[in-house]
């Protein structure tokens, strides 16, 4: 990994704005999920952005959580035994993280760069990898998802509708107001002032 300079000008400002989006609030309320999942286990990382970011970096943490969301006998990530030191090896685990979140359902656009998370590039589209991660354990409901389930939004799911013959055949017979009407409509009558008068 380089050694990275200070940012001037207008990455400077980029930087500052994707900073801005990192939420405090949110940050409690994923730790307390994690820690909820996973066990006391995984220890607390001090408050505020780089302290999550430390928590996390090595991947440990976010295999075990994904790993809780599955049954027993299907884990999807592996985990060392001695958390990795090794920079690629750490990349590797947050790599495997990222491909498990996606294959519980996870969509692409919501999950996370590697170096979002391991040089706190972007910690806001951490915050929203597991945000969604939590939104689909909830609304799975399968008994995997440990915590209060009013942290995360219950993602909409389908309410297929069956209609018998008649009731297709009857709803042929109506004219949707939003399609408009032809009903009393009628040009009689009207007139628009006196004809052009042509002299030869």
């Amino acid at each position: 990994m380089a050694n990275k300079g200070p940012a001037y000008g207008m990455s400077r400002d980029v930087q500052s704005k994707i900073e801005k989006k990192y939420d405090d609030e949110l940050e409690d309320r994923l730790v307390e999920w994690i820690v909820a999942q996973c066990g006391a286990a995984v220890g607390r990382p001090e408050r505020g952005r780089l302290g999550f970011q430390v928590w996390l970096k090595n991947g440990i943490v976010l295999s075990r959580l994904v790993n809780s969301l599955y049954p027993d006998g299907s884990k999807p990530v592996k985990i060392p035994d001695a958390p990795p030191t090794m920079v690629f090896k750490q990349m590797e685990q947050i790599a495997q993280f990222l491909k498990a979140a996606e294959d519980y359902g996870v969509v692409k656009t919501d999950i996370f760069q590697t170096v979002d998370l391991f040089e706190a590039k972007d910690m806001a589209a951490v915050q929203r990898t597991l945000m969604a991660l939590g939104s689909l354990a909830v609304t799975k409901n399968d008994g995997h998802y440990h915590g209060d389930p009013n942290w995360f939004m219950k993602k909409a799911q389908e309410h297929k509708r069956e209609f018998t013959e008649s009731q297709l055949k009857e709803g042929k017979n109506i004219i949707g107001l939003q399609m408009g009407t032809n009903k009393g409509a009628s040009q009689a009558g009207m007139s628009y002032g006196r004809p052009r008068q042509i002299i030869s």
